[in-house]
């Protein structure tokens, strides 16, 4: 069985999908951008506070789901350019104790929804 999980404290979704789905004790999440909840406008000012928001927009989708960043055992990053690999990896590493750090891969893509620099995916277990 699945559920749909939403949250006002992320973004609406921007298409035919949702922002989580769990089945059984998995969740999946769709990827995120920067897009600010509230406000629907995308924080670009710099890679380090895009991934921010990226960030705490995943962190919503977890706390609707009642999970954390500690239940999340893979992630998927895809980035329009690798150069920005490192402020990435730094800011993303923040959220996440390194011992327990989930599986990951990340991806450098042609293009990402509405041409952000970074979009994030997990799946999380609780």
């Amino acid at each position: 069985m699945k559920k749909i999980i939403t949250t006002s404290k992320a973004p609406a979704p921007i298409g035919p999908y949702n922002q989580a789905v769990l089945s059984g004790n998995t969740l999946y999440t769709s990827g995120q951008i920067a897009l600010h909840p509230t406000t629907g406008a995308l924080v670009l000012e710099s890679i380090q506070a895009e991934t921010t928001q990226v960030m705490e927009n995943m962190k919503a989708v977890l706390a609707a789901a009642e999970m954390t960043f500690e239940n999340v055992i893979k992630t998927s990053i895809f980035i329009s350019d690798m150069h920005n690999f490192g402020e990435i990896n730094a800011v993303y590493g923040t959220y996440f104790n390194e011992e327990t750090a989930p599986a990951r891969e990340t991806v450098e893509v042609a293009n990402l929804p509405k041409f952000v620099n970074v979009e994030i995916s997990m799946i999380a277990v609780k």
